[in-house]
């Protein structure tokens, strides 16, 4: 560990606009020498983050609560309130003014009390399955199994399928990772974030490759709906699928989809409508999926036996966010906000660890190392810092989005917080330690990100990129014109091993990267709370 810059001695750490974003400064690499004044760091703050942070850390516990006692945790089902209940309790510990707030209809949740399924017969062998999402319950059944996906049109037309167990789609090839799952961002790619001319371009697609890799895949998917069509009006007793990633068992899983409607030209139904009515679906490994196949293509019979207990929850359609303040103590600024944030629902398999168990426990650990700063130093934020974790994300950000529709409203017709919200971080990507910041375009931060990541380059922390990136609840405050931030993440086996999956678990979680991004996020709404000027907006907020 760096010598901690002693307390209450000023600190600034320069940087012009195009050194922040023309220079990748490689982890550990020396800084680049000041060229002017730029945005002040709070040393002391700092020091006893790191310290705090680094060496007496509670990520993993509240980590381990969230995954293992309340994991996994689907928008709406038992499991999610009661995290929802156990973070305000954690919260308000921590002297937060924490509750639950309620953002609108979400329709009826779904959880899975067990589920089994195996191969019977001469040969029999168990099936790693998993239910998808809001699939109605099966009792134990044993049904021979169909391979659809093998059939034209008009023979599934002809095909005789209630009851039946059916494969939806065509089996995957395996191809062995010897160069394994797991990684970190390399320098180079850091680099290209920062300054995309400095370094070479990744060689480019062939096109005609590109070309038919998209046309094999529009082709793939509109057979494979045209399929689902046709299966799903002859009412099976189970449609089986194989996800289109992982390997030796990992299982990826999200939700099922409604029965279309009678009489429906075409279209799917509202799988979390009361009353919709859901073909059971399932998910197994893709080795399993395979075997079926080549059994059934040599002509020899599967017969499965298949079980599932699972309920809706009907009662309240309502969903809500945790929200919870540490008030700020400016007579001007104390009304104003800076946030941090991530999502807190879950899909189903696993117990929600990296997607996105890992974002909140870091928002928890960052909350609690602000307020045990405010209790050592006797210095209170200047603008109140709410700590968010929202749900429905795994549905269309509908947490978030509701909260800003709400809160905030839009650049053109603001509500009262609008103005209010000095600049919202979110976490979101897994694991991965921090690394970075995505700018999202609004390079007037650039800078400022800069001077408060010059204390974590020893953390392998320092790379800023005007580019954007997508698909979390940051999206909600940078679309309404509000500087909304998600950081760079190391990828770690998220995309290849635990999103969404059945081996999302805590033990894939890294503590150390959890550590130094609960560290990272506490500096950066800190120092949000503490700053004169809110961060800038981004520069085409008043066009939205």
């Amino acid at each position: 560990m760096r010598r901690p810059i002693p307390a209450f001695v000023p600190v600034l750490f320069a940087c012009t606009l195009s050194s922040a974003l023309a220079v990748a400064q490689a982890p550990g690499a020396p800084t680049a020498a000041p060229a002017a004044a730029a945005e002040p760091v709070d040393a002391a703050a700092v020091a006893f983050f790191r310290e705090e942070g680094l060496q007496r850390s509670q990520v993993m516990e509240h980590l381990s609560w969230l995954c293992d006692v309340y994991g996994p945790r689907l928008t709406g089902s038992p499991n999610l309130r009661k995290a929802q209940d156990w973070a305000v309790q954690q919260f308000g510990a921590m002297g937060y003014a924490a509750t639950t707030e309620a953002w609108g209809p979400f329709g009826r949740s779904w959880s899975c009390q067990s589920s089994a399924m195996a191969v019977v017969g001469g040969n029999p062998w168990p099936v790693i399955a998993y239910p998808k999402a809001w699939s109605p319950s099966v009792p134990r059944t044993e049904a021979d199994v169909v391979y659809a996906a093998g059939m034209t049109k008009a023979q599934l037309e002809a095909a005789d399928l209630a009851g039946k167990v059916v494969l939806v789609e065509e089996p995957r090839a395996i191809s062995e990772a010897f160069d394994g799952y797991s990684r970190r961002l390399a320098d180079v790619e850091l680099q290209r974030m920062a300054d995309p001319k400095s370094v070479p371009p990744a060689p480019p697609v062939e096109r005609a490759a590109a070309v038919r890799n998209e046309n094999d895949f529009r082709v793939g998917f509109q057979r494979r709906e045209e399929i689902l069509a046709i299966v799903q009006q002859k009412r099976p007793l189970a449609m089986i699928d194989r996800a289109g990633k992982g390997d030796y068992g990992v299982v990826f899983v999200s939700g099922a989809a409604a029965a279309p409607k009678p009489g429906a030209a075409r279209g799917r139904g509202d799988v979390r409508a009361v009353g919709a009515e859901v073909i059971p679906q399932f998910t197994i490994a893709v080795e399993h999926y395979n075997r079926m196949v080549r059994l059934l293509q040599k002509g020899l019979p599967v017969r499965v036996v298949v079980e599932l207990q699972a309920t809706y929850h009907e009662q309240d359609l309502d969903e809500r966010n945790v929200l919870a303040d540490l008030k700020g103590g400016d007579p001007v600024l104390g009304s104003e906000l800076a946030m941090i944030g991530a999502h807190v629902d879950s899909w189903h398999a696993g117990a929600g660890t990296t997607d996105n168990g890992c974002g909140s426990a870091v928002v928890m650990e960052a909350a609690r190392l602000v307020s045990a700063w405010r209790k050592k130093s006797g210095v209170a934020p200047r603008r109140t810092i709410r700590a968010a974790l929202w749900s429905g994300e795994e549905q269309g950000l509908l947490g978030s989005r509701a909260y800003v529709n709400k809160r905030l409203g839009t650049a053109k017709e603001p509500k009262d917080e609008h103005g209010k919200v000095a600049g919202y971080f979110n976490l979101d990507n897994g694991t991965g330690r921090i690394r970075g910041v995505y700018l999202q375009g609004n390079d007037a931060c650039g800078p400022i990100f800069r001077s408060w990541l010059q204390p974590f380059a020893d953390l392998d922390a320092s790379t800023i990129t005007r580019d954007d990136t997508g698909g979390t609840d940051h999206l909600a405050f940078h679309g309404v014109g509000v500087p909304g931030f998600q950081f760079i993440q190391d990828p770690v086996s998220y995309s290849t091993r635990t999103h969404h999956s059945n081996m999302d678990v805590w033990d894939h979680a890294v503590a150390s990267d959890l550590q130094q991004a609960a560290v990272i996020m506490a500096t950066f709404v800190w120092h949000t709370a503490q700053r004169e000027q809110q961060l800038p907006r981004p520069a085409a907020a008043e066009a939205r």
